[in-house]
């Protein structure tokens, strides 16, 4: 696809949850809980409320179709901060502080004041319906020449349990927001900038890793289409194809446009009662329905079962709108008769509505008020059709196809939060933020000082314990046997099922320190680490798994190996060296390092050989 011709612009809004210690306005910690550990639930309706203009936004709106009870699980580790029943403590200046980082990395310029604001947001992921945000820094750049328009701070939102119940460990988590400009013109260029903005984050040291803890929303559009956000990207490998799905959308959206203004088609807005054509038929749905509308799209016939994107057609979209008001979905003549629709129903409800055979005719099923608030959406949605693309949010489905969730917000959404007072910065201050160094030239460091190959080079770079690497060989481990341990032996254990997430950090750095001193042996590292994920301490380990050998001991177990083989040492020579060391370490079981079975070895060989 020629992404250059259809005008492709995109821009990316990252959010990424900060390691702090506390959230962004309470003491409560930053941790994440079983729901099982809950110590409490209540639940709430959520309403939007006026902008200071008396306007409502559109995108809360939507949201209050259909009024919803939101049950939300409290824990020993949350307050009545997130509760909504406590005002909020002020800004968090850890967070502040490592959000300005990052905006001093991407040479960005500071506002002189933060001031907190309020978004309203009432899916019931907050409990107050709104999401407390504030404007940090503007006008950055990338090395890529993306710009980074803006970066703000915060709150993460309640975690989704299921359906309407939310976890409130996650709430409150500060998160920073980077917003790119739309500067991007190819998807690998999105997944570039993407890369380069989440390298930048973790260089700081300072933010969440795990699924889940980063975040990507992208805008994207193209020429004749319109602006649309795309939410919750969170694997980098589905970015470009994200980016490739919605240009494919929005193209068959714009055709989909022509030949319906070709057709000269039309969208009766008349909800028609078909109830009675549907008395013996055999869909459970329809059965068991109180009322089945009927909408008349006039010239549709054909075109609602286009696909626009993989497994997704103009009437999934119609669907998804229809779901706001509490429907399971829609039935349409482009794909009936089936689902227990027969060809003599069909029949009856054209008739009945007066469709002809360029016409399409789209049913909707369920309680009286939910079916015609379904009927009216899907009327909303055919005449949104007739003009092309429409702005909205959109949420990123699992193989990067994506589905419906609301208009985009409009000015609106913000107000003031009057709850927390603005938050200044010096120029001093300023200046005083160090720029960490950034991955990229971490792993050009490690291939000059340690002489890691560029694989190895990256992967200690990128990977999570790469604080615990910096300590260890600060400490005076072995570059090299720290990183092998970190990338090798511990990913061998968890492929293995090896609970390694066990293994505290200074049990591994206290293992590494033995291992480098002569204590352990390298080749005993597996088997002691195994112990330790199942609560063993370090010390027990070490004598359970691989008791030390005395000198001696060693000494006459190589002298023995020795003897036992004469004639091929003889025959061999000094050549017979790495095949007895295999032997000797094997009747070793790890007890002793290699480097001295080696020196042992080496000496009685020639002993022998004089």
């Amino acid at each position: 696809m020629d992404y250059e011709a259809l005008g492709l612009k995109a821009g990316i809004e990252i959010h990424q949850q900060l390691d702090t210690r506390h959230k962004l306005f309470c003491n409560c910690p930053t941790v994440l809980r079983n729901t099982g550990e809950r110590n409490g639930e209540f639940f709430r309706y959520l309403r939007a409320t006026e902008s200071e203009l008396g306007q409502i936004d559109r995108a809360a709106e939507e949201e209050m179709r259909v009024e919803r009870k939101f049950t939300y699980y409290t824990y020993d580790t949350t307050c009545l901060v997130e509760n909504d029943e406590e005002p909020p403590a002020p800004l968090n200046g850890e967070a502040l502080e490592i959000s300005l980082t990052i905006a001093k990395m991407m040479n960005m310029c500071p506002v002189p004041q933060v001031h907190v604001m309020r978004k309203l947001v009432i899916d019931g992921s907050n409990t107050s319906g709104f999401q407390r945000t504030a404007l940090v820094a503007l006008n950055g750049l990338t090395p890529l020449g993306a710009t980074i328009e803006t970066i703000g701070l915060e709150e993460e939102a309640a975690q989704r349990v299921e359906g309407d119940t939310f976890s409130l460990d996650r709430l409150g988590i500060p998160l920073v927001e980077i917003a790119t400009g739309p500067d991007m013109h190819t998807p690998e260029e999105v997944r570039e900038v993407a890369e380069y903005i989440g390298m930048v984050l973790r260089s700081t040291g300072k933010v969440k890793r795990g699924i889940g803890t980063i975040r990507q929303d992208i805008n994207i559009s193209i020429r004749d289409g319109a602006r649309v956000e795309i939410k919750g990207v969170q694997e980098l490998d589905l970015v470009e194809e994200v980016v490739r799905r919605e240009v494919q959308r929005q193209v068959a959206l714009l055709s989909i446009r022509a030949e319906l203004g070709s057709r000269h088609a039309a969208v009766n807005t008349e909800i028609r009662d078909v109830t009675s054509e549907f008395e013996k038929t055999r869909s459970s749905i329809l059965k068991s329905a109180p009322v089945v509308y009927a909408v008349l799209l006039e010239g549709f016939a054909g075109l609602i079962g286009t696909e626009l994107q993989p497994g997704r057609r103009l009437g999934s979209e119609m669907a998804d709108y229809a779901r706001k008001c509490g429907v399971g979905g829609i039935f349409h003549t482009d794909e009936l008769p089936a689902y227990g629709i027969s060809e003599e129903e069909v029949a009856s409800v054209r008739k009945r509505t007066g469709a002809g055979e360029r016409d399409a005719v789209v049913l909707v099923a369920g309680p009286e008020k939910r079916a015609r608030c379904a009927a009216e959406q899907v009327i909303r949605r055919a005449l949104l059709a007739q003009e092309g693309v429409p702005e909205e949010t959109r949420k990123m489905l699992k193989d990067g196809s994506t589905a419906y969730m609301r208009p985009l917000p409009g000015a609106a959404r913000m107000y003031p939060e009057t709850d927390v007072l603005p938050g200044s910065l010096t120029p001093a201050e300023w200046e005083g933020l160090v720029n960490p160094e950034l991955l990229s030239e971490k792993m050009e460091r490690f291939r000059e000082e340690y002489g890691f190959d560029p694989f190895l080079s990256r992967q200690v770079a990128y990977s999570e314990l790469l604080p615990l690497f910096e300590q260890a060989v600060a400490s005076g481990v072995r570059p090299m046997l720290a990183a092998r341990t970190i990338t090798g032996t511990l990913r061998e254990l968890a492929r293995e099922g090896v609970s390694v997430d066990e293994v505290r950090g200074e049990d591994l750095l206290l293992l590494l320190l033995k291992v480098e001193g002569g204590e352990v042996a390298r080749e005993a590292m597996p088997g002691i680490l195994r112990a330790v994920a199942e609560g063993m301490a370090v010390e027990d380990a070490v004598s359970s798994v691989a008791p030390p050998l005395e000198e001696e001991d060693l000494r006459e177990c190589v002298r023995r190996v020795l003897a036992e083989r004469e004639s091929f040492v003889r025959e061999r020579g000094m050549q017979a060296l790495g095949p007895l060391m295999g032997v000797v370490m094997k009747e070793v079981r790890g007890r002793v390092d290699g480097r001295i079975i080696a020196e042992l070895v080496r000496e009685e060989l020639k002993k022998m050989l004089e």
